[in-house]
């Protein structure tokens, strides 16, 4: 079950707040009983198997949690255990069946390994149980939680699928008391709605230029090269900043906050600071579980530089087995390095800030393509290297029927919209805003209800 889909938005999500905010049971713990039972049925919708799998997931971590808080002595082993427990998990479903088919494709159970499928989302509670694991090590967290807590911290529907990879000790407490307010509420919804406009009305229609300029069958010229990496650069924004919206809107909506996940990245004045707006709970996750452990920056720019490898090696990993994902790390490990060794990590000048969506393009273009080749002809393609004089009458027809689109995805790139919306708010004319939300819940759903399915893109990590 996707967010963006009419019966999440008009039988799932109704039913849940009606049950939830039932006058007669407003006990925590019916509360949360009713938001874990949710988010089982919310993941076994669409993984009615896997879900098992998570569960059995949940159990181990938490048996090897409680053995690590009241065993000191073999809390280390344990955590080992624990670790071990979860990348062989990752590993298993995300990536063998990937290195079979590329060192054996021949042995004749390889087809078997390929109905097997992800399941949604492991990449995101794997880390959250890792993270939560880890904390109850370091003591980072006073006790390590019921296992219906802990099953429903994991498990919690607005961010179980694709994130914001949520951390245990930020949120144990609000899942044990919290207070639901209407203002909250309030404003979760129109959190909610923002995304889901963000996700239907303007990644959905990026898709289709972003489709059109990457598909094989596309005849190249530079110009619409470029205006089809910005569609996709665009597309994956809002496609994940638009869930991330809803996620902690959903979570607003339940009392829960969330940690933000974006920060508008596409006005990073440096790669270093790209990654302190993009995707910012993997990227802090990175940090204090990687990168720090392993020295961080205190010894000495030899051994920061083997650590950032490392953490952007692990990241593209983390995306998936293709090439393609490796070498989008490596290519950020690359130009994060290299401002390391000029000091430009904090630069902020017109320069920074071109150079840096230069190499936030070419990882898109990477990130997008299927092979590394593809990637290499396609960038070719920006700077003139194979590719048409003049673009065919059929991409021109579909860049002016989608140009509006492309337009407006730049400006809400920008703080301008969240701006007009303070300006509405200090004038006192917050009812022209509840109008507009009204009306992009209403066009979302007449939409979603015309077109075809589009899934989000981070579903597939």
């Amino acid at each position: 079950m996707v967010f963006s889909s009419p019966v999440f938005l008009l039988v799932f999500l109704p039913a849940v707040l009606l049950l939830y905010y039932l006058p007669l049971a407003r006990g925590r713990r019916w509360r949360n009983g009713v938001l874990l039972v949710a988010s089982l049925l919310f993941y076994a919708y669409g993984e009615p198997v896997f879900v098992f799998a998570m569960l059995v997931s949940i159990l181990v971590n938490w048996l090897l949690a409680q053995g690590i808080a009241r065993d000191k002595a073999h809390a280390r082993p344990l955590l080992v255990l624990a670790i071990a427990w979860d990348v062989v998990l990752l590993v298993s479903f995300k990536y063998v069946a990937t290195i079979i088919h590329a060192l054996v494709p021949d042995l004749w159970w390889v087809p078997v390994l390929d109905r097997i499928g992800l399941p949604i989302g492991i990449s995101f509670f794997t880390f959250q149980l890792m993270s939560y694991v880890v904390d109850v090590y370091r003591g980072d967290v006073e006790e390590p939680g019921s296992l219906a807590r802990v099953a429903l911290y994991v498990s919690l529907f607005p961010q179980l699928v694709a994130g914001p990879i949520v951390r245990y000790k930020d949120i144990a407490d609000q899942l044990g008391q919290r207070a639901e307010t209407f203002s909250d509420f309030a404003r979760g919804m129109r959190r909610f709605v923002l995304g889901l406009g963000e996700k239907v009305l303007l990644a959905n229609f990026l898709a289709s230029i972003a489709d059109m300029t990457f598909a094989e069958s596309f005849t190249p010229v530079a110009a619409t090269a470029w205006v089809g990496a910005i569609a996709y650069a665009l597309q994956i924004l809002f496609d994940f900043s638009g869930y991330s919206d809803m996620a902690i809107g959903l979570g607003l909506m339940f009392g829960l906050r969330l940690n933000e996940n974006f920060d508008y990245p596409y006005l990073a004045s440096s790669c270093a600071d790209f990654w302190r707006r993009w995707h910012i709970s993997l990227s802090t996750w990175f940090r204090d579980y990687v990168y720090i452990p392993l020295g961080g920056s205190r010894k000495g720019m030899g051994r920061t530089l083997a650590n950032l490898f490392v953490v952007w090696l692990l990241t593209g990993i983390w995306h998936g087995a293709n090439l393609t994902f490796v070498a989008w790390g490596l290519l950020w490990f690359v130009a994060i390095a290299t401002e390391r060794l000029l000091g430009r990590e904090k630069a902020d000048t017109p320069v920074s800030h071109v150079l840096t969506l230069a190499v936030v393009l070419a990882g898109w273009v990477l990130f997008r393509s299927p092979s590394i080749a593809s990637a290499l002809r396609y960038l070719g393609y920006l700077v003139g290297v194979g590719c048409e004089a003049v673009a065919d009458a059929h991409t021109l027809a579909t860049l002016r029927e989608t140009c509006v689109v492309l337009l407006a995805g730049l400006v809400f790139a920008t703080p301008l919209p969240s701006k007009l919306s303070d300006f509405l708010d200090e004038h006192r004319a917050s009812w022209a805003e509840l109008a507009l939300q009204v009306l992009v819940l209403l066009l979302c759903v007449a939409e979603l209800v015309s077109s075809s399915y589009q899934p989000f893109i981070y579903f597939n990590f």
